[in-house]
């Protein structure tokens, strides 16, 4: 028989964006250790809805660490404290029986809160349709395996491409910086040659995009690359930068 876990979770409540938030707790027992953290809620919404009260709410979709959307600070650090892994890939047995739990929505001032622990995190859909793609006749598209590409770029750009777009590098940065998500955005492409004749206009497009969208600037402590649940390297922000400062000084001569 699995251990089960009795725990005490500290949870904000908020009905809306307008109105004000709070933390209200709850019991969550018997709960099997080998649980997700999602699936634990589950449980304990289940009770709330038998009490005939309100279920907490909270964003989910995949369950298996690919949607980015099960965005939840759980005791002060995006997706837990276990590195490399999103919320939903979290698991009970991480916690000791009696433990208190907090759980709060991520925190940014460009991710509104919608209810509980949902965050509006469109901000993020802006910057990727300001520049995020390629241009490509329909039809005339080289195969893009016949394309000789260097294995460290390849490398680099899937490394960049596995940004899920959580939201949780701009959730542990005290600016609320937003650099570590457009700069995969931006590098898993510039590595590759079909990103090339779009290069600069995507860099330019991006950065200024998510600085309208009021994301903090980065200044270098990489709490982003530590939450990230991809483990993305902050190398990428440096990379972004170089090509941020050589298309804005080609664009400045125009």
């Amino acid at each position: 028989m699995s251990k089960q876990l009795n725990l005490t979770l500290k949870v904000w409540r908020q009905d809306s964006k307008e109105s004000a938030g709070r933390i209200e707790t709850y019991p969550a027992n018997n709960i099997p250790e080998e649980a997700s953290f999602l699936e634990m809620l589950d449980i304990v919404n289940e009770g709330l809805i038998v009490q005939g009260k309100e279920p907490i709410h909270f964003d989910h979709d995949c369950r298996e660490g690919i949607c980015g959307s099960c965005s939840l600070t759980i005791n002060g650090i995006p997706h837990g404290k276990e590195r490399g892994v999103t919320t939903c890939q979290l698991h009970m047995r991480k916690f000791s029986n009696g433990d208190t739990i907090w759980i709060e929505p991520f925190r940014a001032k460009a991710f509104p809160i919608v209810r509980d622990l949902i965050v509006d995190r469109s901000a993020f859909d802006r910057i990727i349709a300001s520049g995020g793609y390629i241009d490509v006749r329909t039809g005339s598209a080289v195969d893009a395996n016949s394309l000789p590409i260097p294995k460290a770029d390849a490398d680099s750009a899937f490394d960049a491409a596995a940004c899920i777009g959580c939201g949780a590098c701009v959730a542990s940065c005290k600016n609320a910086s937003a650099m570590l998500f457009v700069s995969a955005k931006v590098s898993h492409l510039g590595h590759l040659p079909q990103g090339q004749p779009e290069r600069d206009k995507r860099v330019l497009a991006m950065v200024r995009q998510m600085d309208a969208e009021g994301f903090g600037n980065c200044t270098n402590q990489y709490e982003c690359e530590a939450a990230c649940p991809k483990e993305i390297s902050a190398d990428h922000i440096a990379r972004m930068n170089r090509d941020f400062a050589k298309a804005a000084a080609k664009e400045a001569l125009v």
